[in-house]
């Protein structure tokens, strides 16, 4: 424990030395515990009892009654001359507090500390110690001491506002939270250069937020003082205290990037979810603290994803897990609004806990806003959030999809925003703004291999695979061979996809943007449909026959050109040796399909011969059976021709055309009849 720099007053009655009576109405040498009760140590006997939760003091009315305000009250209200017992459960410092306050009102000197202070001056409140009944009382003489003593003071400030987390609501009633606040995001924000006072600094590595356990250090003349140099003190503070102080220091204008990575510096000291590495933890937050655009803030972070992939180990307890769901949740409100106050990797480290411990809905969106402003600074090892709905996938696609479409939103308000596009160009340089075309390619190589790795989990369905490869514009991929690699890998991990489905999958990808090696491959992938593989063929051939032509033109001269395709021995000498096989391999697939075709071809034609053959000798065999039938169709056709020979002999000389039509067309009718 810090010892406070001037906290000590014992020998001086604050101006003078002791805090006690100048007039004493019972003589004692001071307070003597025997078990867990007071004596006071005088020939008097005790005459009155009070009881404060185990703890008994055996004390005397009437020193009681010249300080205290309450006990006036109680003896009045119960009008009990015999009253010997009085019961103050509710007295906020509790035993330590009320012995303190007891000593005072028999005149014996009490030691005013940092570490005692907050209680004391609550208990005095309570007990209604003010100068009404006599001046210099307890309230007046702790007032004093925390104005003058503790306030002026960087470690006795972080003491007391430690101390007042028992005390509420009355250190927070008594204004001792919001002083002690103000008091510490005044020194915070200093001048680093005109800091004298000790600090606790940055620990080596740390393993619990444990007070007791810190090594303060006081700069030296020659020694540089850092700016994250209050992160370790006021991390110690609880989460509803850090966030007063957080929010004062806002107000006093440190730089937002300073104030994001004290804020990721408290979250790895009391989220152990987030880190895995404590000393990496506490070297982010000063490397982010050095920079002067925080824009790297967290980039080494290193931290806990298998930990939280598993779903099964170190499951926090229902009070530890509301605990961490409290800070979460402060700490998601007071995040700077501005974009790179903390890394993307924290970002998205705080939303997978969030999602874990079930945080605000409001928030969590807040959260993914947050991390669609600065999207393209993902990692893959950071997307890989697990969903924590056993019925869906293994990790949460939804959730990456969502994160993808806050990016394209803030990607489209920072175009169609003037006044904000000239403000980003103001204070960020091209790389480390990030908008534009540039971040778009950057998203999507991280969506791509997000895809991969998502892809083998065989409960992700054909549609939200083809909606987040979809989601990004087609002037996002220069390449789609990140994009091949997580169609065929999600081809692999599902062999049962039908004709359709892959087709289907197939679309996503343009064959046109893939590079030599990603065609070669998918030239003899035989999970793909023949079509794509057609495709990706004839696009290389193409490119190949353009780049050929370029060439040509080139040594030409010529500026005013057409992409033609050469003869096929220049073709074939300008491809590639290892492009030239896998043309080959492909060639001869189709040239087993093609074989295949005409060989069920010449089995169809067979089967029909035999089928006519068939018909021809049943009807042979009818003919046998029905000789009187076709005997008599003979005759009337010989007298059918008869009569049509008459006639054209009488119709000849009068209608010679119609009589040469006629001609014409009765041998046909004959010859149609004998077949």
């Amino acid at each position: 424990m810090w010892d406070s720099e001037t906290e000590s007053v014992g020998g001086r009655d604050y101006g003078n030395g002791v805090l006690g009576l100048s007039k004493q109405s019972v003589k004692t040498d001071g307070f003597e515990l025997k078990g867990n009760s007071w004596y006071v140590a005088t020939d008097i006997s005790s005459d009155l009892l009070v009881q404060v939760g185990q703890v008994n003091f055996h004390l005397h009315k009437y020193p009681l009654l010249s300080r205290s305000g309450k006990i006036n009250r109680i003896m009045y209200e119960l009008r009990d001359p015999d009253l010997s017992k009085i019961v103050l459960d509710d007295l906020p410092g509790g035993p330590k507090a009320f012995e303190l306050a007891a000593k005072f009102c028999y005149g014996i000197a009490v030691d005013l500390t940092a570490a005692n202070i907050s209680g004391l001056r609550c208990a005095a409140e309570f007990l209604e110690m003010t100068e009404d009944l006599e001046e210099g009382n307890l309230i007046f003489k702790t007032e004093a001491f925390l104005s003058y003593v503790v306030l002026s003071s960087w470690r006795d400030s972080i003491v007391v506002l430690k101390s007042c987390e028992k005390l509420s609501p009355w250190a927070e009633n008594l204004q001792i939270v919001r002083r002690c606040s103000e008091s510490i995001a005044w020194k915070a924000c200093a001048n680093p250069k005109g800091i004298r006072w000790a600090y606790t600094g940055k620990p080596p590595k740390v393993s619990s937020p444990t007070w007791n356990d810190m090594k303060d250090s006081s700069p030296s003349r020659n020694q540089q003082v850092p700016p994250d140099w209050w992160f370790e003190d006021a991390s110690i503070l609880r989460i509803d205290h850090y966030v007063r102080v957080i929010t004062a220091i806002k107000v006093k204008g440190m730089r937002f990037e300073l104030i994001g990575a004290a804020i990721m510096h408290y979250a790895a000291k009391w989220l152990p979810g987030m880190i895995t590495d404590g000393s990496g933890a506490a070297d982010e937050g000063s490397n982010a603290s050095n920079s002067n655009t925080g824009n790297n803030t967290g980039s080494r972070w290193k931290g806990g994803l298998h930990l939280i992939v598993a779903g099964t180990k170190d499951e926090p307890s229902p009070v530890q897990a509301k605990d961490q769901r409290m800070i979460i949740e402060s700490l998601i409100s007071i995040i700077p609004p501005q974009k790179d106050s903390v890394s993307c990797s924290f970002l998205l480290r705080l939303l997978r806990m969030a999602n874990m411990l079930k945080v605000a809905p409001a928030l969590v969106t807040e959260l993914e806003k947050r991390v669609g402003m600065q999207f393209e600074q993902a990692t893959l090892a950071d997307l890989l959030i697990p969903s924590y709905n056993k019925n869906e996938t293994m990790y949460d696609v939804d959730l990456v999809q969502r994160l993808l479409e806050h990016f394209l939103v803030q990607e489209q308000t920072e175009i169609s925003s003037p006044s904000q596009q000239s403000f980003i160009e103001k204070h960020y340089d091209g790389t480390q703004r990030g908008t534009g075309p540039n971040a778009k390619m950057r998203v999507a190589r991280l969506v791509d291999s997000y895809l991969t790795e998502v892809s083998r989990d065989r409960s992700l369905s054909l549609t939200k695979f083809q909606v987040l490869a979809e989601a990004l514009p087609e002037s996002a991929r220069i390449c789609d061979d990140g994009l091949y690699r997580a169609i065929d890998s999600y081809l692999k991990a599902h062999p049962t996809l039908s004709e359709h489905e892959r087709k289907r999958l197939c679309r996503v990808m343009d064959c046109q943007k893939l590079s030599i090696d990603a065609c070669m491959h998918a030239a003899q992938n035989e999970r793909l449909p023949l079509r794509v593989v057609v495709q990706v063929l004839f696009s290389e051939q193409v490119k190949i026959s353009n780049a050929l032509a370029n060439n040509a033109l080139k040594e030409a001269g010529d500026s005013h050109y057409q992409p033609m395709v050469s003869n096929r021995k220049t073709l074939l000498e300008g491809t590639p040796q290892s492009f030239q096989e896998g043309w080959a391999a492909a060639k001869k697939d189709i040239n087993t399909v093609k074989f295949e075709l005409e060989s069920v071809k010449a089995k169809y034609l067979e089967l029909q011969n035999d089928m006519e053959n068939l018909q021809r000798q049943f009807e042979k065999m009818s003919k046998q059976k029905h000789t009187s039938a076709w005997s008599s169709g003979w005759k009337k056709l010989s007298k059918l021709t008869k009569t049509t020979t008459f006639e054209n002999q009488n119709i000849g000389p009068e209608h010679p055309s119609a009589a040469a039509e006629q001609t014409t067309k009765t041998p046909r009718r004959w010859r149609n009849s004998i077949s």
